[in-house]
């Protein structure tokens, strides 16, 4: 193998003008450091705001080294770089330890090692480095774009290390390309196996203690002027939905989440104790089957259409239902799940609930709203029932000119008299909580219910996508004979709200509010539309397939093949035999079509990667006579026996290769070893 003079310290300036070609040390050297950087795009987003920029500013600074031929910095400046990027990662993290400082570390010493690139061995360790920066990306994040990205650094490092391995003539950068990218195919087949075999653990192997519960987007346990307001603007998707059966109507898609019954003025929370009693439901109709995919939101609830039939199942996290029928999982979901439900969308819920369990759904804060307990006593006086109360609240919302809207005026204390005599406008957790405080105050049970309401059918994969921007708060009313009945105040102020989506009644805006999306289906939207969707399809079929190969499906999968035992030996054992055939399958017709070596040549080969280590490569077009003049020769700084033991060897080759032997080529192979083993 040849020396890396790139990684040794130059002496002098180049003297070359900078418009002639860059010699080859030089090249290789800033193919690594192009290489280095597409590792480090993998990182950018989870870093702090200093370290990328830090790592760009040493990564040129040591490519201006390379090109104009400067030398290393000292060490002493380089000690005094690392401890202030130590130093800036103990000020971010407050520890050297853990996965995300232990990242940040390790892209700033993949930088700095670059600075101090002596050998070939600080090569690999920059190389290995590399990879393993690769393979902490996925820490944070498995989607389909991280992928390709570690694709292309993959092939990156891998023509890196092709180029400096290189002793003659070194082929064009898209030839070394192609080879890079022949070696990562030749490698997916073995990549495939083991990930369909390997034996998988419950849970992400990058699961870290102090970093599992990073804070998700998504609703919150309680609820309070705004906060749903805010998850409106957001299009992060929140669960995807797969139906067995019809889609149901729109109007009928509420995914229930959190029930929340105690108000202390501003804030609705979840009941302190809900007083449990039997939970009688009477469904009506034919079920809707289907199949949430949940993304991990870091919270126990979990998500299904009202009224589920039974309970999800969840692998090693049971569920369980609380009396006011929140589906809640053992543990909170960090990562993503899938479980199967049954829904019966026409239903009565607790229609005969015991006189124990309504006094709670009644409470109300003293003190607050005047206004609001005022209007109630009015609106009981002039009604025969419950239901005609209902009915004239909703009419009081419909016809007295109330807005929806994301950008409500600010609410003091007496938030829902301003709300409803004053500023009539807010969005749907406005609307809900009013409405329950006006039936608390005319004497009938109610509570808050927010969740999810409607959704949108995906046409390429035909998956109805729930986004965060359909979170949504609605009521339920307690009937006599009738049970819990939701009423969706909404519905009355914006019908298209729940009949269709949020964009049909609110504009979108973008680019920090310059544009506005108004919903309009013109030729350029629908095709945004489109791409959107097509994209999203295929990213949920690599969340299903790839993403969700769970252990519950390895087990299934070994099951498919015939194994009634499955368990970590058998799936070793198969992991193995399937991985050895696979290797062999590889192996073997490179192996067969590789062309045959001579062993006198390939013992010469040894002579001159052996002289070549030593700092006296051979030229391209030397010939073994004027190789072993030039290594034998007086100046030559070479002992005087490995220049006799040289000598004797080239003669022997010579003779063997172009002279007329006395014996057969090969009987000559045990003396030219011999002679090999003497140039020391």
């Amino acid at each position: 193998m040849r020396p890396v003079p790139a990684f040794q310290s130059l002496r002098q300036r180049a003297s070359r003008p900078l418009s002639r070609p860059l010699s080859r040390d030089k090249a290789d050297t800033l193919l690594l450091l192009f290489s280095c950087g597409l590792v480090l795009l993998l990182h950018v987003g989870h870093l702090p705001a200093w370290v990328f920029p830090s790592c760009a500013a040493i990564l040129s600074w040591r490519g201006w080294i390379t090109f104009r031929g400067n030398r290393m910095p000292p060490r002493w400046m380089l000690l005094a770089v690392a401890l202030l990027a130590m130093g800036g990662v103990f000020a971010s993290y407050r520890t050297w330890f853990g996965r995300d400082a232990g990242v940040a570390m390790l892209a700033l010493l993949l930088t700095l090692k670059l600075l101090e690139m002596h050998a070939k061995r600080d090569l690999f360790v920059a190389l290995f480095l590399s990879f393993f920066l690769i393979l902490a990306g996925y820490f944070y994040s498995q989607s389909i774009g991280t992928a390709l990205v570690t694709i292309i650094a993959v092939m990156a490092i891998l023509t890196t290390q092709l180029s400096f391995q290189y002793t003659g003539t070194v082929p064009p950068l898209a030839q070394r390309l192609r080879l890079g990218a022949k070696i990562l195919l030749l490698s997916a087949p073995l990549m495939l196996a083991l990930f369909v075999l390997f034996p998988r653990i419950q849970g992400p192997l990058w699961g870290m203690p102090d970093d599992a519960q990073a804070g998700r987007s998504g609703l919150s346990d309680t609820m309070s002027p705004g906060n749903i307001a805010r998850l409106a603007l957001s299009d992060e998707i929140a669960f995807r939905v797969r139906f067995f059966d019809p889609v149901p109507a729109k109007s009928q898609l509420y995914w229930r989440g959190i029930v929340l019954g105690r108000y202390d003025g501003r804030t609705w929370s979840p009941p302190v104790r809900p007083v449990a009693g039997q939970v009688i439901i009477n469904t009506r109709g034919a079920p809707t089957r289907y199949q949430v995919t949940l993304e991990p939101h870091g919270r126990r609830w979990l998500f299904a259409l009202e009224v589920p039939r039974a309970l999800p199942v969840l692998a090693g996290n049971p569920a369980f239902v609380t009396p006011d029928l929140q589906l809640l999982s053992s543990q909170a979901i960090n990562e993503r799940v899938r479980y199967d439900a049954t829904s019966f969308v026409d239903f009565d819920l607790q229609p005969n609930a015991p006189p124990a369990v309504l006094p709670q759904w009644l409470e109300l804060p003293p003190g607050f709203n005047p206004r609001t307990q005022a209007f109630a006593a009015r609106l009981r006086s002039q009604a025969n029932n419950n239901e005609d109360v209902i009915h004239a609240a909703l009419r009081f919302f419909r016809d007295q000119g109330f807005r929806y809207t994301l950008e409500p005026p600010p609410l003091g204390r007496h938030a829902v008299d301003e709300f409803l005599f004053s500023t009539r406008a807010g969005f749907c957790e406005h609307y809900s909580g009013a409405f329950v405080v006006l039936m608390r105050a005319s004497g009938i049970p109610a509570r808050v219910v927010t969740g999810y309401q409607g959704g949108e059918i995906n046409p390429a994969d035909g998956f109805l996508t729930v986004r965060q921007s359909d979170a949504h708060a609605w009521a339920e009313v307690w009937l006599d004979r009738r049970g819990w009945v939701r009423v969706d105040p909404t519905a009355a102020v914006s019908p298209g709200r729940v009949e269709q989506n949020l964009a049909s009644v609110i504009p979108r805006r973008a680019f920090g509010g310059l544009i506005t999306l108004d919903g309009s289906r013109s030729a350029w939207i629908a095709q945004l539309q489109r791409l959107r969707q097509n994209w999203e399809a295929v990213t949920n079929a690599w969340n299903q397939w790839v993403l969700n190969y769970t252990p519950e499906k390895q087990r299934n999968f070994f099951r498919a093949l015939g194994f009634d035992k499955v368990d970590w030996r058998t799936m070793a054992i198969v992991m193995l035999a399937v991985g050895a055939a696979v290797m062999a399958s590889i192996l073997l017709p490179l192996l067969a079509g590789r062309p045959k070596r001579d062993p006198i040549d390939a013992i010469y080969q040894s002579l001159c990667r052996r002289m070549a280590n030593l700092g006296f490569p051979r030229a391209p077009h030397e010939g073994p006579r004027a190789y072993g003049a030039r290594l034998t020769a007086p100046d030559a700084p070479l002992p005087a026996a490995t220049k006799a033991a040289i000598g004797r060897f080239l003669a022997l080759y010579e003779t063997v290769r172009y002279g007329a032997p006395e014996k057969a080529p090969l009987s000559y192979l045990s003396q030219l070893k011999t002679l090999l083993a003497e140039c020391r």
